[in-house]
């Protein structure tokens, strides 16, 4: 895998799909899509440079949003692409850039710097659109799973506060006030049952469950402040076993959840 990689371009995005089977890599020279178990190019396209592209589990469609270095490449344009065809199918055009991009069979989710758009997968329909605050790193959590699709949201510019939408019922579910300085990562399970959240003080990762207001789990990820670069949890399909955090220290830390058994 190393081999099929371009060393001499820096990498812009790298996004796993919603089953982690595949996974994506941009640079100023185009995208590659590999295969997670065996580390296999499954199809390389140099086209300029791209600062998102999202798969859609291990079909042929991605969404791919440019680096803004053409004018055909313009981080404005979401464009949906089939890599069998080697063809874009329709393309969606806004305002400001795009900042991030979640997709599963049913729903689209767009993130731009204040407003927050959902369509239907299928016909591209808009469903609903969310005035958000401003959001200039575009952080968001999605959970891919249909029965527990969650959006999660920055809700305040001072302080860690989620808002966690429901994306099948187009309705907000409700405000998790996380943390007291504001949200440096969010990220939610595959089953949309658990959603992590970092400050940007980066010392304490809360774990919370997302059905209930319940106290949250926490996590130290040390004594002195650090910037958290991401989140994410276990692939798996029950309960989620570990939560990993990388950060500016330097470090991955990997931690071992056992809800109501052991937590630490």
């Amino acid at each position: 895998m190393a081999n099929q990689s371009s060393s001499s371009y820096p990498i812009l995005s790298a996004s796993f799909n919603q089953d982690n089977s595949g996974f994506a890599i941009s640079t100023k020279n185009g995208f590659k899509i590999f295969d997670s178990s065996t580390g296999r190019l499954c199809y390389e396209r140099a086209a300029g440079g791209f600062t998102i592209v999202e798969m859609l589990y291990s079909s042929s469609l991605l969404a791919i949003v440019g680096a803004g270095e053409q004018p055909s490449l313009s981080p404005r344009r979401l464009c949906l692409f089939d890599t069998r065809r080697g063809a874009p199918l329709r393309e969606l055009n806004f305002l400001t850039s795009i900042l991030a991009v979640r997709l599963n069979k049913k729903r689209l989710v767009v993130v731009l710097q204040e407003k927050t758009y959902i369509y239907d997968s299928n016909s591209l329909e808009i469903l609903v659109t969310i005035d958000t605050v401003p959001n200039l790193k575009g952080l968001c959590a999605f959970s891919p799973s249909l029965d527990g699709c969650f959006l999660a949201l920055p809700a305040s510019t001072t302080k860690g506060t989620v808002l966690v939408y429901n994306a099948m019922e187009l309705q907000s579910h409700c405000e998790i006030d996380a943390h007291r300085s504001p949200l440096a990562a969010i990220a939610l399970s595959s089953n949309g049952l658990y959603i992590a959240t970092a400050s940007e003080q980066g010392t304490i990762i809360r774990v919370h469950m997302v059905s209930a207001a319940t106290k949250p789990y926490n996590f130290r990820r040390g004594t002195y402040p650090s910037t958290i670069f991401s989140l994410s949890f276990g692939p798996s399909k029950q309960l989620p076993d570990i939560l990993v955090a990388t950060s500016s220290s330097g470090s991955v830390h990997v931690f071992s959840l056992g809800f109501g058994v052991n937590p630490r």
